[in-house]
């Protein structure tokens, strides 16, 4: 029988982070990948591309809307915006699976709607939204869908950003469906949004990556319940 060479320090320590890390949670111990890792990491920077796309986007809006040029490239931002945040709501880790499906039929739903806006009207997007308001009733789900995100971050992790952008992302939607607001006033929340997103999203990059994965212990747990329900029905 062979004996395996000794392992050096540099090896070990290898050996050690590829090894997924055990925590106590509320039902038990649980493991951390670095699937798990991976997944927040794709989280994050989906988050970030989501982010620097709306924050470009509505600064095209907010200094640019005379030049025509700027105003068109408004849509293919707005697609990488809703792609980010797709891949965020793909990646996401919401204990409540219903609550996390729904997300992602808002994101459907807002989706399908911005690609038959901008096929059924020869206005580029932003002026197509901007001059019928109704249509916000459509592409809405979508920022219904990324409010939630803001909401579950705030509830989780107490963060002042996504506390103020939970409520104004409807404020200024509804806003503008009804008319109440005035331009100067959806400038403004429109910028406050476009900065705090950009804040939220940049913060994100610096928690610590075991936050967004949580107590692995309570999904365990739901989906041992979940499991329990359908076998007495």
């Amino acid at each position: 029988m062979i004996a395996s060479p000794p392992q050096s320090d540099s090896a070990s320590n290898q050996n050690a982070a590829a090894s997924p890390e055990v925590y106590q949670g509320q039902f038990g111990e649980f493991t951390i990948t670095q699937r798990d890792r991976t997944g927040v990491i794709v989280y994050r920077a989906s988050l970030l591309v989501a982010a620097l796309s709306f924050a470009i986007a509505s600064w095209l809006v907010l200094s640019e809307s005379s030049n025509p040029v700027a105003i068109r490239l408004i849509t293919p931002l707005y697609t990488i915006f809703c792609i980010a945040l797709g891949v965020s709501l793909a990646t996401i880790h919401i204990y409540l699976v219903p609550l996390h499906r729904l997300l992602q039929v808002f994101w459907g739903i807002g989706g399908i709607a911005a690609i038959a806006l901008a096929f059924s009207s020869s206005e580029p997007l932003a002026f197509s939204v901007y001059h019928q308001p109704m249509m916000i009733l459509g592409i809405g789900f979508t920022f219904a869908a990324l409010t939630g995100i803001y909401f579950k971050e705030a509830f989780c992790f107490n963060r002042f950003e996504t506390k103020l952008l939970t409520p104004l992302v409807p404020i200024l939607l509804l806003g503008h469906l009804t008319g109440i607001l005035s331009v100067a006033w959806e400038q403004m929340m429109l910028g406050m949004w476009a900065f705090l997103f950009t804040v939220f999203a940049l913060r994100k990059l610096v928690q610590a990556i075991p936050d967004d994965i949580g107590d692995k212990s309570v999904f365990t747990y739901l989906k041992e319940q979940r499991a329990i329900h359908v076998r007495k029905d």
